[in-house]
């Protein structure tokens, strides 16, 4: 993987380009040549049946019109259109810049592929291969002479690895360590050990995490306990910082705070006041001196109370006359105001 290239644009701003080498640029080359020489022989072919009637020094003339067509003028074309990205680039996920980083145009496409046809097709591409080889940022003549330069697009992506806990035994033990004087390139080394410690020969990380424990104790000016290793000093402080950062979004005033009450705030408009309740029609009492009543036409007194269902007088027991109960008496028929004769 090569280096990445420190180019600065206009306005002095560097550009992080990582410039392509020669196995993807040789690829490139030749998936662009194979389908470039694929449509001159079919061309070809179909030239030499048209022009089976003219004279040599035609079909001369035509066959060299048609080479500079295919082979010189077709490249040029892609490569102006298509902003440095021909099928061979895109397929290996290339593209051709400008030395300040800017998309590429006709001039500069055009000494390219001039270039080309002695580096490339009259030599074999062996020129373009030993330029390639010398030159620092894997540029061939051509790039040289227009002031491009083939660059990688698409770039693998770095496998995230998670830092790996501290020993149970130090959770917590840093929590009154003063960590705002520990820069963010320093953290980035710390966990980068840590995620590729396995990896590491022993005594070779050994002695980097000794490095790193050293930096970290003088920005934070408080040394390890006695008897932690360097590498678990390391993890301890490392899984602090981040419980720190976990309890700053989760603080009081973030947004994840302000959602929940907003979502509360409307409940507590609906829930009525306490004192303005009306209390149940079962064992209701008579409110206590100095509390006024509710005010007419509020929820409150809108509310009626069902009427209370008079209780139902018990069934007097049977009075017992001598040894033999009597029931009770009957009630008295109603009168209709009818009287039988005498």
């Amino acid at each position: 993987m090569g280096a990445v290239s420190g180019l600065v644009t206009g306005d002095a701003v560097v550009l992080g380009l990582q410039p392509a080498r020669l196995p993807s640029r040789a690829l490139a080359v030749l998936i662009d040549l194979v389908v470039v020489w694929a449509a001159y022989l079919l061309i070809t072919l179909g030239l030499a049946l048209a022009t089976a009637s003219l004279d040599e020094a035609a079909e001369t003339a035509v066959f060299i019109a048609s080479f500079l067509l295919l082979l010189v003028g077709v490249p040029i074309a892609v490569e102006t259109l298509s902003h440095g990205r021909s099928l061979g680039k895109l397929a290996c996920g290339l593209r051709v810049v400008r030395d300040d980083g800017g998309p590429i145009r006709f001039r500069h496409a055009l000494v390219r592929g001039a270039m080309g046809v002695v580096e490339i097709l009259m030599t074999f591409g062996v020129v373009a291969c030993v330029a390639s080889l010398v030159s620092e940022r894997g540029r061939r003549l051509g790039d040289v002479f227009a002031g491009t330069l083939v660059v990688r697009e698409r770039i693998p992506a770095a496998r995230v690895l998670a830092v790996p806990p501290p020993p149970p035994w130090l959770v917590g033990r840093f929590a009154g360590l003063d960590l705002s004087a520990v820069p963010e390139a320093l953290w980035l080394e710390i966990r980068q050990y840590l995620t590729r410690a396995r990896e590491l020969d022993p005594a070779v990380g050994r002695r980097l995490a000794e490095r790193l424990a050293d930096e970290l104790v003088a920005r934070t000016g408080t040394p390890p306990p006695p008897g932690v290793p360097a590498d678990a000093y390391l993890a301890g402080v490392v899984a602090e910082r981040q419980a720190r950062d976990s309890w700053r979004a989760l603080a009081p005033g973030s947004g994840m705070t302000a959602s929940v009450a907003g979502m509360t705030a409307p409940v507590a408009g609906i829930t009525p006041p306490v004192s303005g309740m009306t209390p149940p029609v079962s064992g209701m009492t008579a409110p206590a001196p100095g509390v006024a009543a509710p005010a007419a036409g509020s929820a409150s007194a809108s509310f009626v109370p069902p009427a209370a269902t008079p209780p139902t007088s018990p069934v007097p027991p049977p009075v017992a006359t001598g040894d033999r109960p009597q029931s009770p008496a009957a009630p008295a028929a109603p009168s209709t105001g009818f009287a039988p004769p005498a």
